[in-house]
């Protein structure tokens, strides 16, 4: 039997068994891990940083606020805003309204 047959049987056999509070429990703890996963916290205090406050980033990818900043001797490779979650819309300027609109 192939490796992946037995671990499929094995997911039919679970999948049949779990309650649907359990599902919703399941992935309810698993988009939380995943938002936790993929929060930006400072590497020296734990503190998610705010939109707008500046994140500087040093060697191997570590993050610190702007608050835990002047604890570090060396300069960090660089830094960057914490964007907000609108940062992915774009405004488009339209042209100018219709005068028979008014």
């Amino acid at each position: 039997m192939p490796p992946g047959a037995a671990n499929a049987a094995t997911m039919a056999r679970a999948s049949a068994t779990i309650g649907e509070r359990d599902l919703e429990r399941e992935l309810l703890r698993k988009a939380a891990a995943a938002l936790r996963d993929a929060s930006m916290r400072c590497r020296d205090c734990g503190r998610t940083p705010l939109t707008g406050e500046r994140v500087h980033v040093y060697a191997r990818g570590h993050r610190v606020c702007e608050l835990c900043r002047p604890l570090r001797r060396e300069p960090p490779e660089h830094s960057e805003r914490v964007r907000g979650g609108e940062s992915a819309v774009r405004v488009q300027a339209l042209g100018a309204p219709s005068p028979d609109l008014y």
